[in-house]
């Protein structure tokens, strides 16, 4: 690990102020950059402890719920107001990491987690762009099972790691930056960036800025969501890929319908195509399966994650059929 200073932000201007610095990072939980930091692929000179601002809430405000940057992740899974109003953030907390992990990582610190792509964490032996703008991406015809097969480019191939983000895409989230010019929002679906030609540029977050909150609006199809799962193991494992759906049904017809999916996408991946497949249809098997060819169609997959492909339309429908039963 390289040397770095370390200072412990006292309010939020003064965190502003430290994290401005070159080569500046915050810290918070820690569960994700310090072992970054070990590995040597995150070398800040300036460590900013922001655990002591006042972050953490989960309130109910006008139009839906704000959950605070440093609220740890345990605290909002189990919190009343998101498992009554909004499942699905409860299950894809639930569904991510480990318990001890949950109890250490913060909201903040979750959407802004790296990529768990084997070649953008070891230094020795691979090129990747993500870690070193040009250097190429070994994924490409190396391993790369675990990898995307949506958004992915030229450069960089791997998956965005989040439950959470993904959940919060479906579900039209606001995030709330702050930093030297004051608040500013970002929709959750634009906060992470598609890898283009500059994979190592993840998320729309400005330097020296912070997550600050997290707002998420009242909705039929946010009270009536799920997130469903697909791993290698049932713990401590990342999507193969994972669904938050939310559906508003009323009559015999989907009014309203929400899709986002994990672990097949550079970053959180919503489908806009397959909710208008949805809207309007009934809530059937022969709906939901096009749904999900519809929220796969232009997938482009590799040598080892062609199958990721079913897997994803096969977790969608899952989801979606799960999730109309419970409303019938």
């Amino acid at each position: 690990m390289h040397a770095f200073d370390y200072v412990r932000a006292k309010d939020l201007g003064g965190a502003v102020s430290s994290g401005s610095r070159p080569a500046a990072k915050f810290v918070a939980g820690g569960t994700n950059l310090i072992d970054l930091m070990k590995s040597e692929v995150e070398r800040p000179a300036h460590l900013v402890d922001i655990n002591a601002l006042p972050l953490a809430s989960i309130e109910r405000v006008s139009g839906g719920i704000r959950i605070g940057a440093l609220a740890r992740m345990t605290d909002v899974a189990l919190n009343p107001l998101l498992k009554q109003g909004f499942p699905v953030i409860s299950q894809a907390l639930l569904a991510s990491a480990s318990p001890q992990l949950r109890n250490m990582a913060s909201i903040g610190g979750n959407l802004m987690q790296r990529t768990r792509c084997t070649y953008f964490r070891e230094l020795t032996f691979a090129p990747c762009n993500k870690r070193e703008p040009g250097s190429g991406c070994a994924a490409m015809d190396g391993e790369n099972r675990l990898h995307a097969v949506l958004g992915t480019s030229s450069s960089c191939i791997a998956t965005h790691p989040s439950d959470l983000a993904v959940a919060l895409a479906a579900l039209d989230a606001v995030i709330t930056l702050h930093g030297r010019d004051g608040d500013r929002k970002v929709l959750a679906t634009d906060f992470h960036l598609l890898p283009g030609n500059t994979p190592n540029i993840e998320h729309a977050l400005r330097h020296g800025e912070v997550i600050t909150s997290v707002f998420v609006p009242d909705a039929a199809h946010a009270k009536h969501s799920s997130y469903l799962k697909v791993r290698d193991r049932s713990e401590f494992e990342f999507a193969l890929a994972s669904a938050a759906v939310g559906l508003d049904v009323a009559g015999g017809a989907i009014r309203n319908a929400r899709v986002a999916l994990g672990g097949v996408g550079t970053k959180p991946w919503r489908s806009r195509e397959a909710e208008r497949v949805l809207t309007g249809k009934p809530p059937s098997e022969e709906t939901f399966r096009a749904a999900a060819e519809a929220a796969l169609e232009g997938a482009t997959p590799r040598e080892q994650n062609r199958f990721k492909i079913e897997l994803a339309k096969r977790t969608l429908v899952r989801s979606l059929a799960d999730l109309a039963g419970g409303a019938a």
